[in-house]
């Protein structure tokens, strides 16, 4: 089995603050990483300990949202560069993983 090295990046942010489509264009359009999802959570919370949270009954705009991504190690450290001069420090995360191909 054939493998490629990858480098798994998770953002970590909130619906009201989230900057989602500035995000989704840099990664799409001018990044072109191999792939992005993006989670929308029911409840989260951070450094500040405030909870974001939904129920039922209410459709919050202030949820939690996570965007993850993956692409070549080598490629993903530039990006990530561009990615802290918009994002507040501490909510990116990225750990190696590997593609079986």
């Amino acid at each position: 089995m054939k493998e490629l090295e990858v480098t798994m990046v998770r953002i970590y942010l909130h619906e009201a603050k989230a900057h989602q489509q500035e995000i989704l264009e840099f990664l799409h359009d001018d990044s072109k990483v191999r792939g992005v999802t993006v989670f929308r959570g029911i409840t989260g919370f951070g450094v500040s300990g405030k909870y974001h949270s939904s129920t039922l009954t209410d459709m919050s705009l202030d949820l939690p949202v996570i965007i993850e991504f993956y692409d070549e190690p080598e490629k993903i450290k530039i990006i990530i560069e561009q990615l802290n001069l918009k994002i507040s420090p501490g909510h990116i995360v990225y750990w190696p993983a590997r593609i079986a191909l």
